[in-house]
């Protein structure tokens, strides 16, 4: 017999897949167009025994998840544009310190205040770059209602076991959007929960090997644990000394940049003989499918190339698409971030171009193959 399919909006999709990989914590503030998050967990997480907190802004809503997180809860927060700008700081104590906690960021259009109520990709560079200093970062983008599914559960996987923060980004299309799904049975889940793995009884938990993961240590466990934002030694305690951050430096690093295996996905639909590539995500990765689909009605060889990792960027996967392919298009809702992306990773012998639009209008498919029938000339 076929499971139930429901028909669900992609806020409240990615809400139960939170909960659904173990989220016992939310605390944010409400803001277009993610407020539909916080209003199911507000609803639900009692039910379930679990902690719900409105804050006060965004500011104190991650600082209430990390301090949850860091008490063995898994912790969840969701907002927009403003709301990702006021987190930067508090997202770089999370990468420097190494908590897990999962940040939603349903993208509309800015800067500012903006367009509340309409969608964008402009976040891209600012997930990678929005707080300050060198660091990893982890930011996942599904466009369909079946991957914002998926996608939330890997991002706190992926959270636990890299004792990092991940953002799933989102756009205010995919957020707001009805559509149906076929949501898993909990028995087909697989949950990664970083507290399950023992303990050793020296909790030096930053003295390990470049590349090594820590297991996840709790407060409230009668271990002696240090967090603080500043640099650290092996201890969690404050330096300054050159050799020991350059070392806690290239652990946060390799410990995501040795394992890119376990963290790049993308999704390639019609690559097998494309002769000129789409790269594409989100909402504007609906557009390019169907435009993919019309372009080979009229004898052009055009495939997409889907990043469902955005951060860390597929480098390695456009490189090796690039000896066969050289004309890519990349499509987004934004005045040109990734396509500096594809550039950079682009040799001189691949042609680049890019359909770019920031006015809180997404692209048809039409207008996609028309700028794929223009490059093709």
């Amino acid at each position: 017999m076929s499971k139930k399919r429901e028909v669900l909006q992609g806020n409240i999709i990615a809400a139960k897949a939170a909960v659904a990989a173990g989220c016992n914590f939310y605390a944010g503030y409400p803001i277009t167009p993610s407020s539909e998050v916080a209003q199911y967990m507000s609803a639900e997480l009692p039910k379930l025994g679990y902690d719900f907190i409105q804050m006060e802004d965004e500011i104190a809503s991650l600082g209430a998840c990390i301090g949850a997180s860091l008490s063995g809860k898994k912790a969840l927060t969701a907002t927009s544009g403003p709301g990702f700008s006021l987190m930067q700081e508090h997202l770089g104590m999370a990468v420097i310190a190494e908590i897990p906690v999962v940040i939603i960021n349903v993208m509309r259009g800015g800067p500012s205040t903006g367009l509340p109520t309409k969608p964008a990709q402009a976040d891209m560079l600012q997930a990678r770059w929005g707080t300050h200093g060198d660091h990893p970062i982890i930011a996942l983008y599904p466009a369909f209602s079946d991957e914002i599914y998926s996608e939330t559960i890997r991002a706190f996987n992926l959270s636990e076991k890299f004792w990092t923060p991940v953002i799933l980004m989102m756009d205010e299309v995919i957020a707001k959007a009805h559509e149906d799904i076929e949501i898993p049975d909990q028995k087909e889940i697989a949950v990664f929960n970083g507290a399950d793995h023992p303990l050793d009884e020296d909790l030096n938990i930053y003295d390990r090997q470049i590349g090594e993961i820590p297991p996840r240590v709790d407060f409230f466990k009668g271990y002696p644990i240090h967090i603080d934002s500043l640099e650290h030694d092996r201890h969690g305690w404050p330096t300054t000394d050159p050799a020991l951050v350059d070392k806690m430096q290239t652990l946060r690093m390799q410990k995501i940049y040795s394992r890119l295996d376990e963290i790049i996905k993308f999704k390639e639909y019609r690559m097998e003989d494309a002769e000129i590539m789409i790269f594409s995500f989100g909402v504007s990765a609906r557009a390019a499918i169907a435009a993919v689909d019309l372009a080979r009605q009229q004898g052009i060889k055009a495939g997409l190339f889907q990043a469902l990792t955005i951060w860390p960027f597929p480098e390695r996967e456009l490189k090796e698409r690039f000896k066969r392919i050289k004309k890519v298009l990349t499509v987004e809702m934004n005045m040109g971030q990734m396509k500096l992306e594809v550039e950079r990773v682009a040799t001189d012998d691949v042609n680049t171009r890019a359909l770019l639009r920031a006015n809180g209008v997404p692209f048809t498919p039409a207008e996609v193959l028309q700028s794929l029938k223009e490059f093709v000339k």
